[in-house]
């Protein structure tokens, strides 16, 4: 792997070392979060809310399973100590995001619709093929362990971090927005914040990946707007036009804004024709992304300076998400 630490111990990715740093003070847990009124509030929810709220929550646990035995398949071809260690970092966190689904799954949903919620992948066929997309651009790179596949793994870890877990995200800063869910959207507000720190990994691992994998620019774009084009049709399978706030419009003007902010992080044009996917359209649920409203010290997740970070901290921006 060409991504190597330069000779007597130097540091040669100086914001790695700040990216860590950061990482680790962000370390939180989910039991601490308070979700008694979420246990009410989900009686009360209307049969398409609740829907998409077990869909949602069954299809992030697959997601973060699949990216908790994937990562230590990237990291071992990574010799630079201060990546490596990020990326240590990053499986601790996926797993506590695993912790964090299941918190909510066992507290909140009733006894009798939890297998469904856990199966939920397994029963739909739309979530399935989404998940097998991107399980199969890993499982690739298992199988037959070239260059071409470790950058086709890593771009697949990208889209993941940078591009799947967003308009669940949003569905629950949606509820919350409506006094509804509280604490879900406090725990969602912590991995969402966890997410942005490996977009920010990704963000600098692959334009280094670019130098030296094989690769083209085309098959860069394909992977996005097929990704996109999952994104898309699931939201709109589990959320569609039912929810209040969150339209079929809405979720492919986000999505498509979103694939253009992270091409753009790795040097590449937008996808997308702009203005029409240069503005999100939840800018009013920004408040709702922080999870301490209050707090002066924030980080900035797409510059190599990295600030002082608490577990109460919170985002610099609805941009960053």
């Amino acid at each position: 792997m060409t991504i190597t630490s330069t000779p007597n111990n130097d540091v040669r990715y100086t914001w790695a070392v700040g990216l860590y740093q950061q990482m680790r003070e962000n370390f939180w847990i989910p039991q601490r979060l308070d979700i008694t009124q979420d246990v009410t509030d989900y009686g009360n929810l209307t049969d398409d809310e609740r829907y998409a709220y077990d869909g949602i929550l069954s299809y992030l646990t697959f997601l973060d399973s699949v990216q908790t035995c994937n990562i230590p398949h990237l990291k071992t071809s990574i010799t630079a100590p201060e990546i490596s260690l990020c990326m240590a970092e990053q499986i601790s966190q996926e797993g506590m995001h695993n912790q964090s689904y299941q918190y909510l799954i066992e507290t909140i949903i009733p006894p009798e619709r939890r297998t469904q919620v856990y199966e939920f992948w397994r029963t739909d066929k739309l979530l399935r093929d989404r998940c097998e997309f991107i399980a199969k651009l890993y499982q690739k790179y298992i199988d037959d362990a070239t260059t071409e596949n470790y950058f086709i793994a890593l771009m697949a870890d990208f889209l993941l971090e940078g591009l799947y877990f967003y308009n669940g995200f949003i569905y629950f800063y949606n509820l919350a927005s409506r006094m509804l869910m509280p604490g879900s959207a406090d725990i969602f507000k912590m991995i969402n914040r966890d997410e942005l720190s490996h977009v920010r990994l990704y963000q600098k691992l692959i334009p280094e990946a670019r130098k030296v994998f094989p690769h083209s620019v085309e098959q860069i774009y394909e992977m996005f707007d097929m990704a996109v084009n999952y994104e898309c049709r699931w939201t709109n399978h589990i959320v569609g036009n039912n929810i209040l706030g969150i339209t079929e419009s809405s979720t492919e003007k986000y999505t498509k804004y979103l694939a253009n902010i992270r091409l753009r992080s790795i040097g590449l044009e937008p996808l997308y024709p702009e203005p029409k996917y240069s503005k999100s359209p939840y800018t009013h649920l920004e408040r709702f992304s922080d999870t301490k409203k209050a707090a002066h010290t924030k980080a900035n997740f797409f510059e190599a300076t990295v600030t002082s970070y608490v577990m109460s901290s919170g985002l610099t921006g609805w941009d960053e998400i």
